[in-house]
């Protein structure tokens, strides 16, 4: 059995949960409501204030599964309660990012303006055009999205420039003329 998957998930004050089948969850809360079905290798009770993911099976393919709803199931009920979040950066001249709407509209360098569309469930804000803040109650779909607009230009090793998650660190090289003399 897995370690992860024994452990209960609290359910706080707030929170409603409802299970149909042993295998779909639905988890509503004060920031959203979360739907998602499950692998037969696993069923999800509820016991009170807690929520327990049983293994059905002594398989491999069951003991990863069984981890892994359990994560899943924790994910939902914080997302619900607290939210995720990802900022990014912007770094170089002339590169910033703007909203309209629901499109996300990036200048990196490129001849065109980049324009992404917001995925329904997200808040994205930008505080000004040099950062970037992308919330839900989903942390597949905020990861996912902080993501794909990172992907737009990742920063790059030389001079920095490029969009990067907010700490994280760019490791710098010379350039070719740093080392003759």
């Amino acid at each position: 059995m897995s370690r992860i998957g024994k452990k209960p998930v609290a359910i706080p004050s707030g929170v409603t949960v409802e299970i149909k089948n042993d295998r779909e969850l639905t988890v509503k809360g004060p920031k959203g409501e979360l739907t998602q079905s499950f692998r037969p290798e696993v069923a999800i009770k509820q016991d009170g204030d807690t929520l327990k993911v049983e293994q059905l099976y002594d398989t491999r393919v069951a003991n990863a599964m069984h981890g892994l709803t359990r994560a899943l199931v924790q994910n939902m009920v914080t997302g619900v309660t607290q939210g995720y979040e990802k900022k990014l950066e912007i770094f170089g001249t002339g590169y910033l990012a703007a909203l309209a709407g629901d499109v996300l509209q990036v200048r990196v360098g490129f001849a065109n303006e980049i324009h992404k569309k917001i995925p329904a469930g997200l808040t994205v804000k930008c505080p000004d055009a040099q950062h970037v803040s992308i919330s839900g109650c989903d942390k597949q779909l905020v990861g996912e999205f902080a993501a794909e607009v990172r992907a737009i230009k990742k920063a790059e090793p030389y001079l920095g420039k490029g969009i990067k998650y907010e700490g994280e660190v760019i490791r710098r090289k010379e350039s070719k003329a740093a080392g003759k003399k």
